[in-house]
């Protein structure tokens, strides 16, 4: 049977004989269901069209870009992170092919999968049976898992050490379980997806409940979550789409956070 991708979301379902009802991803505030309808793909559709392929960049020798060529559904990069003995996927993407898992498992192949929050679980379990990888996602977020695998393990709590040199971090705001990635190589990154977002002017950042239906976060939690990025030490931040904040990334989200808070409590401009 196939196993169902929301072409919206890029989102991979069960095996089912038909699509769901719906996809619950999109059904829900944060995202949308496409203006012309909910329409259905498969994994081996896509690969059969010829139509995509990904893109692996070398950001550093330990820094692997991921896209998929044309943008697929939400467009989003993922990361491979490596270290001598463990590499790890950050975020995912909908695509696989056998010319990705060559390129990977030349670089090593993938130890684990970590996800910042559903919007890009993607094909992760397709990719976790690939690479015979865990997939770590936050329980605060499990009610969004469209395809279940006993590769998933669900963690709790504020952080999780996954290797002596990258931590997660649950910081919500975007999804209760909305998680960061740190890995303390180089001074020290943070990988976030878009629970922190980096704006056009890569000197500031933004935090959003949805992204596109524009909906912002309290003051109240964006200060939370600026609290908690305080602790940690980074001099790089990279989001989902391909954004980065080169130097100075700590001071930077924190201006973000207090700019934020300023326009939400209306000191910020008078217009």
């Amino acid at each position: 049977m196939p196993k169902f991708i929301c072409e919206t979301c890029g989102v991979q379902y069960s095996k089912s004989e038909t699509p769901p009802d719906k996809c619950i991803i999109c059904n829900e505030e944060r995202q949308y269901v496409n203006p012309s309808g909910q329409t259905w793909t498969t994994l081996e559709e896509m690969q059969a069209s010829g139509f995509y392929q990904n893109e692996i960049s070398e950001i550093t020798d330990n820094l692997l870009m991921l896209q998929t060529k044309p943008k697929y559904a939400i467009g989003q990069s993922a990361y491979l992170i490596r270290n001598k003995g463990f590499n790890l996927l950050w975020d995912c993407i909908t695509y696989l092919d056998e010319e990705t898992i060559r390129q990977i498992k030349g670089k090593g192949g993938i130890d684990a999968i970590a996800l910042s929050h559903p919007h890009y679980y993607a094909s992760q379990v397709e990719w976790a049976e690939t690479f015979d990888a865990l997939i770590y996602i936050h329980e605060d977020d499990r009610q969004f898992i469209t395809r279940e695998s006993e590769r998933i393990r669900y963690w709790q709590g504020d952080s999780l050490a996954l290797h002596p040199t990258i931590t997660l971090h649950r910081i919500g705001g975007h999804f209760k379980g909305a998680a960061i990635a740190h890995w303390t190589k180089d001074n020290g990154k943070l990988f976030t997806g878009d629970v922190i977002r980096v704006a056009a002017d890569r000197n500031w950042a933004t935090f959003m409940y949805s992204y596109p239906n524009f909906i912002p976060l309290s003051s109240k939690v964006v200060k939370r979550m600026a609290n908690q990025v305080k602790q940690l030490s980074f001099e790089q931040l990279y989001d989902a789409f391909q954004r980065v904040m080169e130097m100075d990334a700590r001071q930077k989200v924190l201006n973000s956070a207090a700019r934020y808070i300023s326009a939400l409590n209306d000191e910020l401009a008078d217009t």
